[in-house]
């Protein structure tokens, strides 16, 4: 009986430790399926896209923040002879190129080099380029989103102080810090500058097709625009530089003028900005392009005063803002100005910037008149393309349109007037979906998302695929922010 009784004993024993043993087991199976599914949603939502020709700056420390320079990693040419002085140039230009996912580009640089036969190194490069591209694919153009900003406040104290401007800036405006974290942000979530060029094809006669963005896997194209880039006379003083300019090393940056009067040059805004971040980051722009600048003309351009009033000063044209100007600059030069605008311009368009027309007076078209609307349009032609260059894209203002959610026909007299004044893309504002996009026989459309305090305080959901809210908002912006 004892050694029945022991018998059971052990079986049962045997059975608890079993099933123990079972529980164990399912728990560490589930413990590695959570990390798994961690893992994979930090790898697609957060990891940054490690391109294989990129070279970390050790002294950037932990984060190995991307200097821009690239070279070959050995993995990819590690039988390779080391390159000498030119071969190294060369080199560098077709990773960066790579970088940017122009591989046709890349590959014909280095295929056309002196040599290429004899260079194993290059044809390991080339090689990886050809695999590489083999894994892209074709984003969606229909799925392309388009965020815009206007000047970024760099003073918080000076903007938000309760002046009769306030208001608006809160409304409409986004500060330097916020745009930082916003870059940073979609950075890392795998967005890519492009251009709205890269979505279609405009040939000699006006007629578009849509192209094909190519992406490796965990990239997501977006195009990026600013309005308003003028510096208008209002907001002097109120926490903005004063313009862009060309600094002694080549580069756009703002001049920014301290309460003391004197002059710091740096990255105050959208521009300057973008550009630093592209140098330390050239994944985050395909092909090398940048964003579209959408101007106005009534008070000049880019934070110079190219505009007609500001050469003839007729009486009944000048404004309260540009008599103080002229009063205050009594010995400006209007040629000069233009020159030193267009200087900025062109440095702009090297640096991969596009242009667009915001319309000269920053008006809705459909509140005006056909006649009117070509006039508005002939000034723009005659006082700001000189200085910005020709553009085919019109970015309307206050985000108006000049139809409904139809396609464009030439019997709306509006759209007829601005084909035949040589706009082929056309912009509005809509931030209730994530990507509105139409194209037609011969037009591109495209909705975009104010990225701004009013859509940051009222709508952080509609934005949440771009960035989170609570990690970019600035704690110096008032609140509440206005509504509109």
């Amino acid at each position: 009986m004892r050694r029945e009784e022991d018998s059971y004993s052990e079986r049962e024993y045997r059975r608890r430790r079993g099933n123990l043993l079972l529980k164990c087991l399912i728990a560490l199976l589930i413990l590695l399926i959570i990390g798994l599914s961690a893992l994979l949603v930090y790898e697609f939502r957060f990891r940054q896209y490690q391109n294989p020709w990129e070279q970390k700056d050790e002294s950037a420390g932990a984060g190995g923040q991307s200097t821009g320079e690239v070279q070959v990693t050995e993995t990819a040419a590690e039988e390779a002879a080391l390159p000498d002085a030119e071969e190294a140039s060369l080199e560098s230009k077709a990773n960066r190129l790579a970088l940017q996912y122009d591989y046709d580009e890349a590959i014909a640089l280095l295929r056309s080099s002196d040599g290429y036969d004899r260079n194993d190194r290059f044809k390991q490069l080339v090689s990886s380029y050809e695999t590489t591209k083999a894994g892209c694919s074709p984003y969606p153009i229909d799925q392309v989103t388009h965020v815009f900003f206007h000047s970024l406040v760099w003073d918080d104290a000076k903007a938000f102080d309760g002046d009769e401007y306030e208001a608006g800036y809160n409304q409409v405006m986004t500060t330097a810090s916020e745009f930082d974290s916003i870059l940073n942000q979609m950075y890392n979530r795998g967005f890519v500058m492009v251009s709205l060029h890269d979505m279609v094809d405009v040939a000699e006669d006006g007629s578009v097709t849509q192209k094909e963005i190519l992406l490796p896997p965990g990239k997501t194209p977006f195009v990026l625009s600013q309005d308003d880039c003028s510096y208008y006379h209002y907001m002097d003083g109120d926490g903005f530089p004063s313009k862009l300019i060309v600094a002694d090393d080549g580069k756009v940056k703002n001049a920014y003028i301290e309460d003391d009067g004197s002059v710091s040059v740096g990255d105050y805004d959208v521009v300057p900005i973008v550009d630093t971040f592209v140098e330390q980051h050239p994944d985050f722009s395909y092909h090398g392009h940048k964003g579209i600048v959408a101007l106005t003309g009534y008070e000049g351009v880019l934070g110079y005063r190219t505009d007609e009033v500001y050469k003839t000063r007729q009486e009944d044209r000048v404004t309260d803002f540009q008599r103080i100007f002229f009063e205050t600059h009594p010995d400006f030069d209007f040629d000069q100005e233009v020159a030193e605008a267009t200087k900025v311009a062109d440095a702009m368009k090297a640096e991969g910037w596009e242009f667009a027309s915001h319309t000269w007076g920053h008006i809705n078209p459909r509140q005006h008149t056909v006649d009117d609307v070509a006039r508005d349009s002939s000034r723009w032609h005659d006082w700001v393309e000189p200085v910005v260059g020709k553009t085919d894209v019109l970015i309307f203002a206050f985000g108006a349109d000049i139809g409904d959610w139809q396609p464009y026909t030439y019997d709306n007299p509006y759209f007829a007037h601005y084909k035949s004044m040589g706009f082929n893309i056309f912009c509005n504002v809509d931030a209730s979906t994530k990507a509105w996009v139409q194209v037609g026989p011969d037009f591109l459309r495209q909705g975009r998302r104010n990225l701004d305090g009013y859509r940051m305080y009222y709508s952080p959901d509609l934005v949440s695929d771009l960035f989170d809210v609570d990690i970019a908002w600035d704690e110096n912006r008032p609140t509440p922010v206005p509504p509109m």
